[in-house]
């Protein structure tokens, strides 16, 4: 039974967080609700994600929808970031972990609001301005995790990226960072095979669908699904630190 509730799980996490990010905010609470220890937790989110990313960058690659090149600008940093972040995890404690997620998604909520002069056309050009923010973003994810895929998506659409473009690169560099991120957690011994298997499983299925239905929303449905994911989020971590402090 716990099996099929942790491939549930990854499918419906990863469904709504490959379309807007986010997945993080269902399947890290869903899982804690099993009672798993929460490094085991993080670790095998880590190791869905990576995998689940990857196919569903593979398809919009093979789809043309993004540049192998623009990739490759992008995942090196997001590599070194998701293993920083995994280095850095044990130094922090949960509380600042809440805070920072939450001042970044305070800063992404802010962003998505910001009038942008529209182009006729998206581009599929990653700017050089954004890296910085890319390594910050995948040393987080690295640490911890969730939100991190919608601060990445909002980084590309203000950088004027098309959504399926956005999709691709993100997905690309959640790969990158998780792969780095589950190299430390397998090493300390936190990664459970049997968590992180029918996790995945449910991963990849979520991804497939979702990337199949991407071109489907519109640019209005997009926004509003990626502010609604952050708001989600920031409840989430005020709620957090609300608890802790109480």
């Amino acid at each position: 039974m716990e099996t099929v509730f942790l491939f549930a799980i990854g499918l419906i996490a990863t469904f709504v967080g490959t379309l807007s990010g986010s997945g993080g905010l269902i399947n890290v609470p869903a899982m804690m609700l099993l009672g798993l220890p929460v490094h085991s937790i993080i670790s095998a989110n880590k190791f869905s994600n990576m995998l689940s990313s990857f196919s569903s960058f593979y398809v919009l690659l093979k789809r043309k929808e993004l540049s192998m090149r623009e990739a490759l600008k992008t995942g090196p940093i997001a590599l070194s970031g998701g293993i920083l972040g995994g280095l850095f995890a044990s130094s922090l404690s949960e509380q600042a972990l809440q805070i920072f997620a939450g001042g970044m998604l305070l800063l992404a909520l802010a962003l998505s609001f910001k009038k942008k002069k529209q182009s006729t056309q998206s581009s599929r050009i990653v700017p050089m301005k954004t890296l910085p923010f890319i390594g910050l973003i995948g040393w987080y994810d690295g640490t911890f995790g969730p939100g991190q895929a919608t601060l990445q998506m909002h980084l590309f659409r203000q950088s004027g990226i098309s959504y399926l473009t956005s999709i691709g690169l993100t997905r690309f560099n959640t790969f990158l960072s998780c792969t780095g991120a589950v190299v430390v957690y397998f090493l300390s011994g936190h990664l459970i095979m049997g968590i992180a298997l029918p996790l995945a499983a449910g991963s990849i299925t979520g991804a497939q669908i979702s990337v199949r239905m991407a071109n489907k929303l519109s640019f209005k449905q997009v926004n509003w699904l990626l502010r609604s994911m952050t708001i989600l989020l920031i409840f989430q971590v005020c709620y957090s630190i609300f608890k802790t402090q109480f």
